[in-house]
């Protein structure tokens, strides 16, 4: 039987969609919660940290199967300009919301920081 351990952030099913491009800062709060960690690049951005690992049996180890970062970018007036959902395929970080690979930027180096802080990239 497979065990199944969560960490961090729990993303609530439907949560992103609830969160358009132009919603307050307030909102996601209200959809999201308070966020893992907050940071100021290019403007406030509010990053949601997960991981899931799994065990076959209860004298093995855990082994991580998935971990995400949700991000939420905002502009001046608190506004978001966009989400993602960040995580590793194919040992590269990718945004799962965009099916995008990010090439560079303060932003990716900050994400890249967070998997590096948990041991996951």
């Amino acid at each position: 039987m497979t065990e199944t351990l969560q960490r961090g952030y729990v993303l609530p099913e439907g949560a992103l969609e609830q969160i358009p491009v132009g919603a307050s800062q307030d909102q996601v709060l209200i959809v999201l919660g308070t966020p893992s960690t907050v940071a100021t690049v290019d403007g406030d951005a509010f990053y949601y940290i997960s991981q899931k690992a799994e065990r076959q049996a209860a004298f093995m180890p855990h082994e991580v199967v998935d971990q995400r970062v949700i991000a939420v970018y905002f502009d001046k007036e608190r506004r978001v300009t966009r989400l993602a959902n960040y995580g590793v395929k194919d040992g590269r970080i990718f945004d799962f919301l965009s099916q995008t690979t990010p090439t560079g930027g303060q932003d990716l180096n900050y994400v890249r920081g967070i998997f590096r802080g948990l041991k996951l990239f």
